[in-house]
């Protein structure tokens, strides 16, 4: 029944406001000098008898008042058995659940006291606009895992320097029944980032279909509403697990409402009751979490059945992939070019490839156990990774099968190229070819050896030849020092020289070993 002092010709100018010219309730109100709560009645109403504008001309006053009737408040519709709501919009997360099955079960069981399906639509739907944003999703089960941290920090004792430090709040949610996980990192960089995604799908115990992070530079390197550049590493973890990411959309609210709200509800019911205590160390604070997070995902919900706990069970779980044997290794990214000694530099060592790969350049996977180059989308080689600065981890199946075959660069033509420059840079070079177990491994050395010539001439690359051999040090860093502090002028003092001279080492085969090879 319309309102006492509202009559008719208002409550269609109402409609006619709302569904025409499509104004907010707010603007309605003001415009006919009657409170939001009255627009907002009428409004929902109307919704709920599916009327549209413009009303059909045979209503009249009488029969758009009947209309505009709550349900609650007619014979008629009291005797029709409300359906559960909330139920509904649990059981439609599931898949290949519609409101239509759900229409043909509850009428299955109601039978004359069920609303016709149109009606049990409307009434759902009117249910549904009325839920906080968060809710107004349906997020089929399994399928959405979205993540994000908290605003606020904690802050824990250093346990190894003392110093009190701030800790992030790493929150990830299931779509379909909210489950939560949450722990504390000391930041949000991309190692923290991949550990925790790591420990909360061991959590959930299962894997999503896809990943829903928002747009921090651990997950996207370049944002965009349509296509979004992802990280390296997080791809490859993505790939890992069979997952798909997601990225929310920029200026998207809709597309961080379930993780806000989640991260909402644990800064209230985690953080907040944990302001107060003073932690000495990550493990100390995520013991703290996870207890109660535990009674977190046991509280009951306020509009929905049961608890995150419950609705896992029932929703997310049987829908999640099985986790792969083996947990994700940690991986960067980077690029590398294949030098003439078909070795490529990763982190101070120098790993062998393909030597048909000369010159080219190769994507490489690195962890803390392998290094892994990739040509064109194939893996070409595979290494257990090494620390040792400067060395060499060389494969024979990446070795040219002779010499021959490796033509354009060998011992010989660098012998031959330092004997143009000098005898002392020869015998330096000479040096370098005979301390490695292959002689390509000392080609790149020899090459930056020989290449300074152009920098700095010949005559002083031979002078500072002389001095890097004299002082028991002929190697490229040294030879670069030399030039670059111009020592190669200055008189060479008897202090400064290696009584034991270095050619006289009994490794080094001498120069009648390349004889054959300086033809070339």
């Amino acid at each position: 029944m319309p309102a006492q002092g509202i009559s008719m010709n208002k409550i269609r100018e109402i409609l006619r406001l709302h569904f025409d010219s499509k104004l907010s309730q707010h603007q309605i109100a003001a415009s006919l000098k009657i409170s939001s709560g009255v627009v907002n009645k009428y409004v929902s109403l109307a919704k709920a008898a599916l009327l549209h504008w413009p009303v059909d001309p045979q209503l009249d006053d009488k029969a758009l008042r009947a209309l505009l009737r709550p349900y609650k408040d007619t014979v008629k519709q009291a005797a029709f058995i409300e359906p559960n709501y909330s139920s509904i919009h649990q059981e439609l997360k599931k898949k290949g659940v519609t409101l239509l099955l759900l229409w043909q079960e509850y009428e299955g069981v109601y039978g004359k006291k069920a609303y016709r399906y149109a009606r049990f639509c409307a009434k759902y739907k009117d249910w549904f606009s009325r839920q906080k944003p968060s809710m107004r999703q349906i997020h089929r089960a399994g399928e959405k895992l979205f993540i994000d941290y908290c605003g606020p920090t904690l802050e824990v004792i250093d346990p190894t320097t003392g110093e009190i430090r701030s800790a992030a709040i790493f929150v990830a949610v299931l779509g379909a029944s909210n489950y939560t996980y949450a722990e504390a990192t000391w930041d949000q960089k991309l190692p923290n980032w991949i550990g925790s995604h790591v420990r909360a799908l061991h959590f959930f115990g299962g894997v999503p279909a896809l990943l829903v992070p928002d747009n921090l530079k651990s997950a996207v390197t370049k944002a965009s509403r349509y296509e979004p550049v992802l990280n390296q590493t997080y791809a490859d973890f993505a790939r890992h697990y069979g997952a798909a990411i997601l990225p929310t959309r920029p200026y998207k609210p809709k597309d961080k409402a379930k993780v806000e709200n989640a991260v909402l509800v644990v800064e209230r019911w985690i953080l907040a009751r944990l302001r107060h205590h003073t932690f000495v160390g990550l493990a100390e604070l995520n013991a703290a979490i996870s207890s109660l997070l535990q009674e977190l995902n046991q509280r009951p919900f306020k509009k929905l059945p049961g608890t995150r706990a419950s609705q896992f069970e029932v929703l997310d779980k049987p829908a999640l992939k099985p986790l792969p044997q083996q947990p994700y290794e940690l991986a960067q990214f980077s690029k590398a070019r294949v030098h003439v000694d078909y070795h490529i530099e990763v982190d101070g060592h120098y790993y062998s490839v393909p030597h048909l790969l000369i010159k080219e350049v190769l994507d490489v996977r690195l962890t803390l156990n392998t290094v892994e180059c990739f040509h064109e989308g194939i893996r070409i080689a595979s290494h257990i990774r090494s620390f040792l600065k400067g060395k060499h981890t060389t494969l024979t199946e990446h070795m040219p099968p002779s010499h021959k075959a490796y033509s354009e660069w060998n011992p010989g033509r660098f012998l031959k190229w330092a004997l143009d420059i000098g005898p002392n840079t020869r015998d330096v070079i000479q040096h370098l070819l005979n301390h490695v177990a292959h002689p390509e491994q000392s080609y790149r050395s020899c090459f930056g050896i020989l290449s300074l010539a152009k920098r700095y001439g010949k005559d002083r690359l031979e002078a500072a030849a002389y001095r890097a051999l004299a002082i028991g040090s002929p190697r490229r860093h040294s030879i670069a020092s030399i030039l670059k502090k111009g020592l190669d002028k200055q008189p060479l003092k008897i202090s400064d020289t290696n009584t034991t001279s270095v050619l006289k080492h009994e490794n080094i085969r001498g120069a009648s070993h390349y004889k054959s090879q300086l033809i070339h």
